[in-house]
């Protein structure tokens, strides 16, 4: 019986060897730098999240209620915290939704409309330029109507169809209700800036 012979081991020249070693070092390195910019985009995201649902909310606008100040598919920056004045349009949540409104007079305030959609706070004529149609609309309180402590008084810029604290539906707003004060446009881009 014949002896079998073992094969022939080819040992690597010292070329394909660091051939080899360069190949490791290029993949260990290509992992390492993937891997490091999937944590860096992954925590860039989490801090933008963060961002936006903490401090600056971003928000599309459905429906007509604030037209010609903001209409439909707008997209909106607001920024959060209760320092508003009147004229400021804020967004708050109604319902499991958040609704967009102009804040119009403060608690303790008393508010009066007439017949021609005047809206009066305290007895004075609120001079309002980003209303088009003036109108009372959808008005079911008693008037002149006070505003309750811890609540505001807020109205629709499209005063015919907005449902907002004119009528028993909405009331008045409390300020746990509060997301934010939409202080900029982002989109459509022809209107992009500072809403005022």
């Amino acid at each position: 019986m014949a002896a079998k012979t073992k094969p022939a081991v080819s040992i690597p020249t010292t070329a394909q060897l660091d051939k080899e070693l360069k190949r490791e070092n290029y993949r260990h390195r290509y992992g390492a730098t993937l891997r490091s910019t999937i944590y860096l985009l992954i925590t860039a995201a989490a801090i933008a999240v963060l961002v936006a649902t903490l401090l600056l909310p971003v928000l599309r606008i459905y429906g007509s209620s604030m037209v010609p100040s903001l209409t439909e598919n707008d997209i909106v920056v607001s920024v959060k915290g209760s320092d508003f004045k009147t004229g400021d349009i804020i967004s708050f949540y109604y319902n499991n939704k958040i609704l967009v409104k102009r804040v119009i007079a403060f608690p303790g305030d008393w508010v009066d409309i007439d017949d021609d959609g005047n809206i009066y706070v305290n007895h004075e004529l609120l001079i309002e330029p980003y209303v088009k149609e003036k109108a009372k609309g959808e008005c079911d309180i008693e008037l002149p109507y006070q505003v309750p402590d811890g609540r505001y008084f807020v109205i629709g810029d499209h005063r015919a169809t907005s449902v907002d604290s004119r009528s028993t539906t909405v009331g008045c707003i409390s300020e746990e209700q509060i997301v934010g004060r939409i202080v900029f446009r982002v989109w459509p881009f022809d209107n992009f800036g500072v809403i005022e």
